[in-house]
Order: structure tokens, then sequence, then C-alpha cells
């Protein structure tokens, strides 16, 4: 038997079954702005704010002994055309062990500002994603997309907007 009549004869006793297989269910979707759940739910505010203010503060450090490096540097290719080789050289290394200190300074502060991100933010976001979960569940949906910016939303139907009931539902378990 030639190819074209095996394949006919394997459609042909495949196209049965197939008509009997029962329809898939449709897709259930639903959506959620978790940026304005976030920003809305109690505690949140006050979180962001204290770890916003403490990243500041990181910030400013990192960028006063960025300034003390440029300052550094700047001395250096003053002074570089009167310093003998050997002191050139030193000069030379003394500024890259600073940067060295800048860099590990840096990473310990994001370090910290991860630690407090994480201990700070994180389990209020986990309770609302916990809640989201929990209404994707109930509703019987497949998912739940974010239509928040950047998020690749670009059109949807809003009776499928979930945020005000898990606005509604973390307001509850207040």
């Amino acid at each position: 038997m030639t190819r074209a009549v095996l394949a006919a004869l394997a459609l042909a006793a495949v196209a049965p079954a197939a008509a009997q297989a029962p329809a898939a269910a449709p897709l259930r979707i639903g959506f959620v702005s978790f940026r304005d759940v976030l920003q809305r739910t109690p505690g949140y505010a006050s979180a962001e704010s204290t770890f916003t203010r403490e990243v500041e503060g990181f910030r400013q450090e990192v960028a006063q002994l960025q300034q003390q490096m440029d300052s550094a540097v700047q001395a250096f290719d003053q002074q570089s055309i009167a310093l003998s080789p050997a002191a050139r050289t030193q000069k030379q290394r003394d500024l890259q062990q600073m940067q060295q200190r800048i860099e590990q300074r840096t990473g310990e502060l994001q370090q910290r500002a991860g630690d407090r991100e994480r201990e700070l933010l994180r389990p209020i976001q986990a309770r609302v994603e916990s809640v989201i979960q929990g209404m994707r569940a109930e509703l019987n949906l497949a998912l739940i997309l974010d239509t928040g910016p950047g998020n690749g939303v670009v059109a949807f139907d809003p009776a499928l907007d979930l945020t005000a009931r898990v606005l509604e539902r973390l307001q509850r378990a207040q």
C-alpha cells in the first residue's frame, strides 16, 4: 500500500473516535490589576514608604562614596604628571582598592535592600497572591492575567476584571 492510502485509512479510523470525544470545556480567564490591589491593600503603603525611605538612604551612601571616588580620580589626574612612576603606580592601586571597596559596599547595600523588601513587602504580596489564587480556584478560572502597565494585555472584557473583588476580600480578611 502507498503512504497516501495508509494515511487515509488512519484518518478514517480516528475520525469516528474524535467525533465521539466530549468537547473540551471553554477556557475561562480573569483579569486583575495586581499593582492597584497592592497599593490599596492595608499595610502596603506603610511598608512601601519604609522600604523607599531606607533604600533612599542606601542610594545616598553610594552616591557619597562615588563622589569621593570621583574626587580622588580628579586629584590623581591633576597630580599624575608630577608623580614618579612608582608613586603613580601606587596611586593607581589605591584608586583600584577604593573602587573595590565601593563595589563591595554597594553589593552589601543591595543585599540589605533585597532583605528589607522580602521582610516588608513580600508578605503582603504573598497574601494578595493567595487571595487571587483562591478566587481563581473558586471561580474555576484557568488563569488570571495582570492588566497592569507593561503586561501585554491590550483589551479585555471589564466584567472579567476581578480587581474590586480581590480588594473586597482582602478588606474582609482584616
